[in-house]
């Protein structure tokens, strides 16, 4: 199944905090890393999700300011989020852990990093390669760009049609 790319439009979104105060509240805090973080996140990244993601945290890391949140419980990481990581005005990628699913991470991650590109002045973003449509509709409103695969990635080393 081939995925699309989808488009949000940053200026009609509901910037509440309401999902990361609740978070906050069961001890896991939505924050951007800092340098001394950066190995540690990378090899987290790539142990728990792709070496190509990794790739995308490391391009994010470096950005300044930096352009990427991390979820954190006590020392544990438990998910992360970027953008301009890809292209500019891309978000992405996004990943929680298997166990910490279905608890509004990913949703908080994501506001958090939408909320920023508003707040820098992008009026849209991408978000490239969507393998869950239905998460992206219901937290960001997005909507699936026609005839977008694979996109920007079609010239990728790390795209893979076959898989």
């Amino acid at each position: 199944m081939p995925y699309h790319d989808m488009l949000v439009k940053l200026y009609d979104l509901d910037y509440d905090q309401q999902d990361i105060s609740a978070l906050k509240g069961q001890g896991i805090e939505i924050r951007k890393p800092i340098g001394p973080e950066k190995y540690d996140l990378l090899l987290w990244v790539e142990a728990n999700f792709s070496h190509s993601w990794a790739s995308e945290l490391d391009t994010a890391l470096s950005n300044r300011p930096v352009s990427c949140f991390i979820a954190q419980y006590k020392t544990s990481i438990l998910g992360f989020a970027c953008y301009d990581a890809t292209a500019l005005g891309f978000f992405g990628p996004l990943g929680v852990i298997q166990s910490s699913r279905g608890k509004g991470i990913g949703g908080a991650l994501t506001k958090a990093c939408l909320m920023e590109m508003w707040l820098k002045g992008y009026g849209y973003t991408i978000i490239g390669m969507v393998e869950s449509q239905g998460f992206y509709k219901k937290v960001a409103g997005a909507v699936e760009i026609p005839d977008s695969s694979p996109g920007i990635y079609r010239s990728c080393i790390c795209y893979k049609p076959d898989k």
